[in-house]
């Protein structure tokens, strides 16, 4: 009786939560039986709507949550055409095009409702609507922006996992929209799922230790896949766990505030129940990842020791024997005995070694040969040194340029900057690779001091910088340019004139100066016809 009991009441008890959970499929179906036969007279019945859907909640939860940005209509419009190219054999008429993407898109938003599920509550006796949606939007500066709700999240998360994602870090992404919405009792489930998922790693990384002292090969081969699969995910959930920790404070802080004017004490048992279980969950994560360094440890032992029992000093004829007998495998003492039974090998003294001590010459009538001292030539390069000195040349060149238009102007741009490279060298310039290296190097600061570079340079840029002037001060930079043909850089292909190499080339004129780099990305300066660089800004600060 008791037990007829308990199960009327879970049947009566539980349907509503049951049927909460099956809400946020509802919309799937709804859509999934929508079909293209009456629209435009059936050309592209051929459309499925259950794969429209599903490949569109996949590109929200892309943009959304990886790229954590939301969505234009222009962005999902273009994704959708794509979609329709790729995935279907169906011709689709140039005009009909932008309305078959918005008519799908009206579906996917039910025209900004929510699909609306209704059902049977027994224990209030009384009919109830679940409402959910799986696109909404809102506007930011004048801009219509989309992004999928955590139903939808969910109802995509709960159909197949992402592929190559964490499930913890899956989870803590439905976790944020939870607690961004404000829907904290929701929060607290994704938080015991988290929960139960490291309980579940925890469990696994004990079995693996299990199986090693079993069998190592094996408990290896598991090993390998464990730390393949959960070890490199650590760092991310770390900081998702950071991320969503922060969340929740904010929210106890406002509700806190809330509580002095409105008492929603509800709502703060709830956010105060998920912060307990988050940190629960933070804690056991942490020693996880303990472990798992620690079961690093213990798998590097068992398998040195394994080895190391595998390399035996003498063979165990009798533990043999036995194995031999159990298998019912005499064949196999054959294996064992055949080494025994070979030729014994005798190392004797080879015969034509008498002829070598015959002929060998003794010390007194050995031969020596004096070696002469040749005289060095301080001057010589080697190709590779020449090389460097060649580059270190150009990037003082440039950059004294690059000072000099700063002396004059306070500020200039690279596209300002090419133009007056491309005055004083010609285009070639873009012809050789000391140009782009010298950007490239540039751009590791974004602020410049010659005086700190000439008394402490802590980049290559600078260093080099500061060596060739120091050549040029001793004279050797000047000899160097004796033995090179001008205009020829030797590497770079095109180079530039022998007055890149001018002795007086030096920072003194420019001691005290500073100035700083802004980095525009955005920018494209083309360079030739299939090149371009990014755009930079110099500005001259002292």
């Amino acid at each position: 009786m008791a037990l007829k009991y308990v199960m009327i009441n879970d049947i009566i008890e539980e349907h509503n939560a049951r049927m909460q959970n099956l809400r946020k499929y509802y919309p799937f179906f709804v859509l999934a039986e929508t079909t293209f036969a009456q629209y435009k007279e059936g050309r592209y019945a051929q459309l499925d709507m259950g794969y429209i859907t599903m490949a569109i909640l996949r590109f929200f939860i892309q943009e959304n949550s990886f790229n954590e940005r939301e969505v234009s209509y222009d962005e999902y419009e273009e994704f959708m055409g794509q979609l329709l190219d790729r995935d279907f054999d169906v011709e689709i008429a140039g005009d009909d095009r932008a309305d078959l993407i918005m008519y799908i898109f009206d579906k996917i938003k039910n025209d900004g409702r929510a699909f609306e599920f209704t059902f049977y509550d027994p224990g209030k006796k009384q009919r109830k609507t679940g409402r959910v949606k799986l696109i909404d939007s809102h506007i930011v500066d004048g801009k219509v922006l989309y992004f999928i709700t955590a139903d939808g999240i969910e109802f995509y998360l709960d159909t197949k996992e992402i592929k190559d994602e964490s499930k913890i870090n899956v989870q803590q992404l439905l976790l944020e929209k939870m607690i961004v919405g404000e829907n904290f009792r929701g929060g607290i489930e994704v938080v015991r799922r988290i929960n139960s998922e490291v309980n579940r790693l925890i469990r696994e990384k004990d079995e693996i230790v299990n199986l090693l002292s079993i069998d190592v090969f094996k408990g290896a081969e598991e090993y390998e896949n464990y730390m393949k699969t959960v070890g490199k995910w650590f760092a991310d959930e770390q900081k998702l766990f950071a991320k969503n920790k922060a969340l929740v404070d904010k929210a106890i802080t406002k509700a806190s505030y809330d509580n002095m004017g409105k008492g929603n004490l509800k709502a703060m048992e709830e956010i105060s129940q998920l912060e307990l279980e988050l940190k629960r969950t933070i804690i056991k994560h942490g020693s996880l990842i303990s472990s798992t360094m620690e079961l690093q440890n213990i798998s590097d032992n068992i398998i040195h020791k394994a080895k190391l029992q595998k390399l035996r000093p003498a063979f165990d004829f009798a533990g043999q024997l036995q194995s031999i007998i159990k298998e019912d495998r005499p064949d196999k003492i054959l294996t064992i005995l055949a080494p025994l039974f070979a030729p014994r090998i005798v190392k004797t003294f080879s015969m034509t070694s008498i002829d070598h001590m015959l002929t060998l010459k003794s010390e007194d009538n050995a031969k020596t040969t004096k070696v002469k001292k040749e005289q060095l030539d301080p001057s010589f390069r080697y190709e590779d040194e020449l090389l460097d000195e060649q580059i270190s040349a150009n990037f003082t060149k440039l950059f004294h340029e690059l000072l000099d238009q700063l002396n004059k102007w306070g500020h200039l741009s690279l596209k300002e900057f090419n133009g007056i490279l491309e005055v004083k060298f010609g285009k070639e310039i873009y012809d050789n690779k000391d140009y782009y290296s010298f950007l490239t190097h540039l751009a590791q600061k974004d602020r410049y001091s010659v005086d700190e570079i000439l008394a402490k340079p802590d980049t290559m840029l600078e260093g080099m910088l500061v060596d060739h002037i120091e050549r040029i001060k001793t004279g050797k930079g000047i000899a160097i340019l004796q033995n090179q043909t001008d205009g020829d850089m030797g590497h770079g292909g095109s180079g530039l004139s022998r007055e890149m190499y001018a002795p007086e080339l030096t920072l003194d004129a420019f001691r005290g100066m500073t100035f700083t780099l802004e980095f525009h990305p955005d920018e494209e300066i083309q360079i030739g016809e299939d090149m371009y660089v990014t755009g930079i800004q110099f500005n001259k600060t002292s």
